[in-house]
């Protein structure tokens, strides 16, 4: 396994994190410094600033309820972040997917790469559903373009499924979506001249938020 990987497993930085550390002299291996691109084998033992470093013999996955108002990043850069709230025990997972500070709602976080893959990646297009709430009502017209024909962004044509919440409220709506470009709902609706007041996540492929509170976890 390569050192960068090894790394990545047993602290949950990611792999450019571990590059870096690399780089710096921080790492070593059987007590000595070492370089990138090295392969580590079950006999040696890894060290980071000092402590010694290990991955999981087992895999974890939990679904946080994240709250509005948290970073999905180790880094806030002046922000609070979700490991500010997580157990510490859970410190290492990585979250998959992505949540952007204002929306909130179902995040899962694993240490178990192949679960990472499958859920990311385009070729296994899984599903996920929002419940958003507009600062205006929803023009009929607006609504087909979304779902029939899709709204053009900068990156490309955006298509999502609109779904009504609740009878003669034209402010909310399910969203359903296979994709999942960088704050594309928002912008969606953004280039049509609405502004997403509230993003709130429920399901992400087989999984769902249930009853979940605002902040809590569910280790599955």
């Amino acid at each position: 396994m390569r050192l960068n990987k090894y790394l990545a497993l047993a602290t949950g930085i990611s792999r450019r994190a571990a590059d870096e550390a690399i780089s710096q002299n921080r790492v070593q291996i059987n007590g000595e410094t070492t370089r990138q691109g090295r392969d580590i084998t079950d006999q040696d033992t890894v060290h980071l600033d000092g402590t010694l470093v290990t991955p999981p013999s087992t895999f974890v996955t939990i679904i946080m309820n994240k709250p509005v108002g948290y970073v999905v990043s180790r880094d806030g850069q002046g922000s609070q972040t979700i490991y500010d709230i997580l157990p510490e025990q859970y410190h290492t997972l990585k979250p998959i997917g992505r949540l952007d500070k204002d929306s909130s709602g179902l995040l899962l976080l694993t240490n178990d790469g192949q679960l990472a893959q499958q859920l990311t990646h385009p070729s296994y297009q899984k599903t996920k559903r929002y419940e958003i709430k507009l600062d205006k009502p929803l023009a009929p017209l607006h609504r087909q373009m979304i779902s029939d024909f899709g709204v053009q962004l900068d990156d490309g044509p955006s298509k999502l499924q609109v779904g009504r919440l609740i009878e003669g409220d034209d402010r909310k709506w399910e969203i359903t979506m296979h994709e999942g470009r960088n704050r594309q709902i928002r912008r969606t609706f953004a280039a049509l001249g609405y502004k997403v007041t509230a993003l709130h996540r429920t399901h992400f492929g087989t999984y769902t938020l249930g009853s979940l509170a605002a902040g809590d976890i569910q280790e599955l």
